[in-house]
């Protein structure tokens, strides 16, 4: 669902800030990404959704290049950030239909599906506030519900717990196993160890631009835990 091979990316005369990464992910994956501040994370999920360019390499989308075609890349993929830019002076509601006349969800399944995500995150009753009224963590949950709508087959995330209440992060949780059991592959950076560990069958990791250890879960972890291998490799 995404392969991403010998991605290079840099800013102006600085390092690398990706520097030669592949990586594949298939439907069906809950893969994290994880990395300490500044080691490529976001940059990464911004060259796969076609925001920043790059230097070389080649990003596939269901095996569509993302400079070559982006348009047909863009349908089937949703990128949320971690701290989503939302169009304040609409309501709830209209930002969510807004998005589903982008995409061309017709109106009864819209309907459902607003109907559907806005009562599990339990926003239903602000859907006809104005965005700008929302709080941190209630941007975060609009976000998700617009780019759930579309129900995309390859959906990235930017530490999407950050915000959550405990209740909406295991909402989300669910959805994603949820999604992926129906073929959807979900690509997510993360700083929660402990959630990457039990919510992923892959993870990856990056440094400095690099990336030092990718696979499923149980391969990379070994006989240590997360958060030891990961502080290994941060001191390496």
């Amino acid at each position: 669902m995404l392969e991403i091979r010998n991605l290079i990316k840099s800013y102006g005369n600085g390092p690398r800030a990706v520097d030669d990464l592949s990586l594949t992910v298939e439907a069906g994956d809950i893969y994290g990404f994880i990395g300490h501040n500044g080691a490529g994370k976001t940059t990464t999920l911004r060259c796969i959704s076609g925001i920043l360019p790059f230097d070389a390499g080649e990003i596939l989308i269901d095996g569509i290049d993302i400079r070559k075609d982006p348009m047909s890349a863009k349908r089937i993929m949703r990128y949320i950030p971690d701290n989503p830019d939302l169009y304040t002076f609409l309501t709830g509601e209209g930002y969510l239909n807004f998005l589903c006349d982008i995409y061309g969800i017709d109106e009864e399944t819209r309907r459902e599906r607003i109907q559907q995500y806005a009562a599990a995150f339990e926003i239903e009753s602000k859907l006809g506030d104005l965005v700008g009224s929302y709080s941190h963590g209630m941007c975060q949950k609009l976000a998700l519900i617009g780019a759930l709508i579309q129900r995309p087959k390859l959906l990235m995330l930017d530490e999407p717990f950050v915000g959550l209440d405990p209740k909406a992060a295991h909402t989300l949780k669910s959805i994603m196993h949820e999604l992926c059991e129906n073929g959807c592959a979900i690509f997510f950076s993360t700083h929660v160890l402990e959630v990457a560990e039990k919510l992923c069958n892959k993870i990856a990791i990056i440094k400095n631009g690099k990336l030092v250890k990718a696979g499923p879960m149980d391969e990379v972890r070994g006989d240590n835990s997360l958060e030891e291998l990961f502080l290994e490799l941060s001191d390496e």
